[in-house]
């Protein structure tokens, strides 16, 4: 079957002339129908996708398609294609259709990607378990009785269920890469600015990239090169040059300084993900990398700082779905305060409405200083831990999460839990950073352990050659 190949292995098939991109995506088609169960997909554009796959086989037959003929991607779906349903897996948007596409949707395209359907997800991208979307959990293909993280899980799981080659999510405090560890893929979250955000429905704007999930760092890397670059629509991002990836892919990691955060490995981390993570760093040191013990100091105050900045900017962000403008809206209200209450209370979930709740009070006239901007000033204080950790090592490599994936249900009733499960991943978005998890190894219920790569910013080139090192030396062990 087409679907278990790598995106690499498939495009060589396709122009070799060992199959067509429409046989590919029809393969892929009927295995999404057949998974419905998983609850990866809100929509599925058959036809359309179908009408494309032809569109990029006469461009192969012609010498003239793009980087990503033969791809077929998932979009999370809370980026916006043109005529096409953005929901943000809340009912307040249920059956809003986006006016344009984001940036990342077109340049997909204009490299003859072919966009299979938008992905499930937490509300808004509120929550670490996909258990908050209003239109049901996404199952974790690995074991269905257990979360596949979130809150782009249903991205995730298009691609650790072989339902597409690859899937873009979105990186608001570690919701690319904990689901990728979770499901057993790789998860890559670039730099802050690294990637246009034009298009992307905004859930905390000084936290959120885009990233794309992956069964390999080389096809991670492929659609970053795609997807990188300077936006004028975008005023965070930045104008950097976008290097090739690729050619920092396939070398050794000789020389490499590799620091290991010592609050990282401390009480609280599963011993079964500390002994594949350190089985992680046995494996670079055998290979001649330099293994270095550092502190982030200010790492306790990781979630506390993100939780209420990012429900902050939430707060702020999401005071536009009131029911007058566009999206859900209560008809029976009898008056404008009324109108806006219940809307807002009908057509939001209860973590959004909970967060929504947090951030207006952090921002509030009593206590905007002693939270917000206190929180300001301690995200600083983390951004320069990894400014001064960056001067003595070139990577960070610490666990994607505490645990591996937990149950339904399990942190559902305690949503401090549930925020710890970001312990490890909130402070690459709080200092604007790239990271990327990589499968490695699992535990004994056979559960997917993922092993994070943190990299100074921009610096996408270094973490890139690291986790496809370790992902090669893993491989080998496996054959």
């Amino acid at each position: 079957m087409q679907t278990e190949l790598t995106f690499d292995e498939t495009q060589k098939n396709i122009l070799s002339g060992a199959t067509t991109c429409e046989k590919v995506l029809d393969d892929y088609l009927q295995k999404i129908d057949s998974t419905k169960q998983l609850n990866a997909f809100l929509s599925v554009f058959h036809e359309e996708a179908r009408e494309h796959a032809r569109r990029v086989d006469r461009k192969i037959a012609s010498g003239t398609a793009g980087k990503l003929a033969g791809m077929v991607v998932g979009i999370k779906d809370v980026l916006c294609m043109k005529g096409k349903k953005v929901t943000c897996g809340s009912r307040i948007l249920e059956n809003f259709e986006s006016l344009y596409n984001a940036t990342v949707v077109d340049a997909l395209l204009n490299e003859d990607a072919i966009l299979v359907g938008k992905t499930n997800m937490d509300e808004f991208a509120m929550g670490s378990s996909t258990e908050n979307s209003a239109f049901g959990p996404v199952l974790n293909p690995v074991d269905k009785t257990r979360v596949p993280g979130g809150s782009s899980g249903g991205s995730c799981v298009a691609v650790a269920a072989g339902l597409s080659h690859t899937a873009l999510g979105t990186d608001t405090g570690g919701s690319i890469r904990q689901p990728a560890s979770f499901c057993g893929v790789v998860g890559l979250k670039p730099t802050y600015g690294r990637v246009s955000r034009y298009g992307l429905v905004a859930l905390s704007s000084s936290f959120d990239q885009i990233g794309p999930f992956a069964h390999t760092v080389r096809d991670a890397a492929t659609v970053l090169g795609v997807i990188a670059g300077h936006d004028e629509r975008d005023s965070t991002s930045a104008e950097v040059p976008v290097p090739d990836y690729a050619q920092f892919l396939s070398k050794d990691v000789k020389g490499v300084n590799v620091g290991l955060p010592v609050e990282a490995f401390a009480d609280g981390l599963n011993d079964e993900v500390r002994s594949n993570v350190e089985k992680a760093i046995d494996v670079l040191r055998a290979a001649g990398a330099s293994i270095y013990d550092i502190h982030l100091p200010h790492s306790r105050y990781n979630i506390s700082t993100y939780y209420i900045l990012m429900t902050a900017e939430a707060s702020s962000n999401l005071a536009r779905y009131d029911g007058a403008r566009y999206g859900f809206r209560e008809d029976e209200a009898r008056d404008l305060a009324s109108m806006y209450t219940k809307s807002r209370s009908e057509g939001f979930g209860a973590e959004t409405k909970r967060r929504i709740m947090l951030g207006t009070y952090v921002l509030s006239a009593g206590y905007h200083e002693a939270y917000y901007k206190k929180a300001q000033r301690v995200r600083r204080l983390i951004q320069n831990d990894f400014v001064q950790a960056f001067a003595e090592v070139d990577c960070i490599l610490m666990p994607t999460s505490p645990t591996t994936a937990f149950s339904f249900g399990e942190k559902a009733h305690d949503p401090l839990q549930m925020y710890l499960s970001d312990i490890y991943t909130v402070s690459a978005n709080l200092a604007g950073i790239p990271g990327i998890s990589i499968p490695y190894g699992t535990d004994t219920k056979g559960l997917p352990v993922g092993v994070q790569l943190l990299g100074k910013q921009f610096d996408e080139p270094t973490i890139l050659r690291v986790a496809d090192f370790l992902e090669s030396t893993l491989k080998g062990q496996e054959s």
